[in-house]
């Protein structure tokens, strides 16, 4: 049945009006990265720039000299170590943590994962001052260490509960079937189930990758120096006392936000695959 011409009318305008309101910010933080300071501060606002400039870029990876710069590449550097770490880490020990929470029945498995659950859903601002009192004792501030294990706490219940719905999509045929052909628990996790459920798998580590990569909260609190800081405390640091670097701030926003855009594209179809294949139980 043909779709009333007013309705597909409809459609095309909601669409269009949700792609202007989830792209205008994007493409505004990329327009303040190339006007220049006086245009932005200029009133009223120029939209469209009369001139561009790419000189932030250009600092940012080539001035050698210049602090700001400087520190945005290290922090960048940081934010990378840190995230990966954490995404590896989560997938490996959540990973195999949802799958016996899935295929090995045991006493009280449905209330670990809640108390799991329930940790990521505290709020870190109710533990941050007796969590900051021990890491200080411990000497374990200002380390990138120390981030990822904080990062640790809220990745790993993430990826349990996310991954227990991948795991429920394999068949039991599929299990008795290895075991009878003399596979051990990990040689049948790593032959039969991780490729039945990559799609899911690949979704699982773009989301705790963000997860790590957008942190922020415990990023400023527990560090302090270029030996630790990630990328989005090396951005809220481009702010001074009395003034603000806008051009500066939005030029690392732009940044910041490709590791994250060029993982999306690259990882795309297993992204959706994944999303939908996580709610579908056997």
């Amino acid at each position: 049945m043909r779709k009333p011409k007013w309705l597909v009318i409809t459609q095309y305008v909601f669409a269009a009006g949700l792609l202007v309101w989830t792209v205008s910010p994007f493409l505004w933080l990329f327009i303040t990265s190339i006007s220049y300071q006086v245009d932005l501060l200029s009133v009223p606002i120029h939209w469209i720039p009369e001139r561009v400039t790419f000189e932030r870029y250009a600092a940012i990876f080539q001035d050698a000299h210049n602090d700001i710069a400087y520190a945005f590449r290290i922090s960048m550097m940081n934010s990378l170590a840190v995230a990966v770490t954490v995404t590896v880490l989560a997938l490996v020990i959540g990973g195999l943590a949802a799958h016996a929470f899935v295929k090995y029945k045991f006493r009280f498995s449905p209330q670990l994962v809640y108390v799991f659950l329930f940790t990521y859903m505290i709020p870190s601002i109710v533990i941050v001052i007796p969590l900051y009192v021990t890491l200080q004792k411990l000497g374990m501030l200002d380390q990138k260490l120390t981030l990822v294990l904080l990062h640790l706490t809220f990745a790993i219940p993430f990826v349990i509960w996310i991954m227990q719905g991948f795991f429920r999509q394999v068949a039991q045929d599929f299990y008795e079937a290895a075991l009878l052909d003399g596979c051990g628990r990990l040689q049948l996790l790593r032959l039969v189930v991780v490729p039945i459920i990559r799609p899911g798998i690949l979704a699982t580590i773009i989301f705790a990758f963000l997860l790590s990569w957008d942190e922020f909260f415990f990023s400023l609190l527990f560090t302090s120096t270029l030996d630790a800081k990630t990328i989005s405390v090396a951005i809220s640091e481009f702010s001074g006392k009395h003034a603000v670097d806008v051009g500066m701030v939005a030029t690392g926003g732009v940044i910041a936000s490709l590791p994250p855009l060029f993982i999306a594209i690259v990882f795309q179809r297993a992204l959706v695959r994944g999303m939908t294949a996580g709610g579908v139980k056997e």
